[in-house]
């Protein structure tokens, strides 16, 4: 039986989507599935895998896997990806609702932008004490990040420390995502992800981008819309409101592309 999924990139980062509103996947074995689909050169290879399922209440719920077959909470550039999937299937309108593992996320899409409303922050910390890393933070904007603010951005050793501070007791048992951040002019920031389920450094990430400048806003009054330069090269928009270190009215917003549709021939299974 072949499977129809589509391969879509946000900013950088790719990801495998397939409506799965009539249960063709295997939930017993979904894991095993995802992380032979998303392995590079031997598979379609991405840094996700998303499922769009049907809701009675939302116009339809979702479930974001990573690359090494883990369930994740959310993931914001996979949002924008799926939001505009769902609308070119005509599951839904321009603007929409779907249902994740954080709650409901409600979208605009605008032609190949999108912007997505985000949940609001929690468990903020700033100034964490990490030896042999200066300057950190943390914050969940959906999922843990810590940000790491760096002088020199291009030649941060991103792989190595990131591993290191993903699999730091302080951040167990969950562990984190962790971004390296580098402020620029005029509510600019720039900045590097190292992806907790990809094991390594994204091209972007978008609760990254937001957990970076909501951090660059409260330490260094950067204000909305703070413009965000991922490692791809593109640019995202994080946009939000901040008085004495609370933050609300998160939203995310950047280019969209649907890449190619195929189909799944062979299914892998290691």
């Amino acid at each position: 039986m072949s499977v129809t999924f589509y391969k879509m990139n946000g900013s950088g980062n790719d990801f495998i989507i397939i409506d799965n509103r009539s249960n063709i996947i295997d939930k017993t074995s979904v894991s095993s599935f995802v992380k032979a689909l998303c392995r590079r050169k031997f598979s379609v290879g991405a840094d996700g895998l998303i499922l769009i399922e049907s809701s009675k209440r939302f116009d339809f719920k979702w479930r974001f896997y990573n690359s090494d077959g883990s369930e994740a909470e959310m993931c914001g550039n996979g949002a924008r990806c799926v939001s505009r999937l769902a609308h070119m299937l005509g599951i839904c309108g321009e603007q929409l609702t779907f249902n994740t593992r954080v709650g409901t996320i409600d979208a605009v899409v605008k032609d190949t932008r999108v912007q997505i409303a985000m949940p609001n922050p929690t468990h903020l910390k700033l100034d964490v004490v990490i030896e042999g890393v200066p300057s950190l933070s943390r914050i969940n904007t959906g999922v843990p990040h810590a940000v790491v603010i760096v002088d020199d951005l291009e030649n941060t050793p991103v792989v190595r420390m990131g591993r290191l501070i993903r699999n730091h007791r302080a951040f167990m048992p969950e562990g984190t995502n962790v971004n390296f951040m580098l402020p620029l002019r005029n509510n600019h920031i720039a900045i590097r992800t190292y992806e907790r389920g990809v094991e390594d450094e994204t091209f972007s990430c978008g609760t990254g981008a937001i957990a970076s400048a909501l951090i660059a806003a409260i330490k260094y009054g950067m204000q909305s819309p703070v413009t965000v330069q991922t490692h791809s090269g593109d640019d995202l928009n994080i946009f939000f409101s901040n008085e004495e270190k609370r933050l609300w009215d998160i939203y995310l917003e950047g280019p969209t592309q649907l890449i190619y549709k195929g189909e799944l021939m062979d299914i892998v299974k290691k």
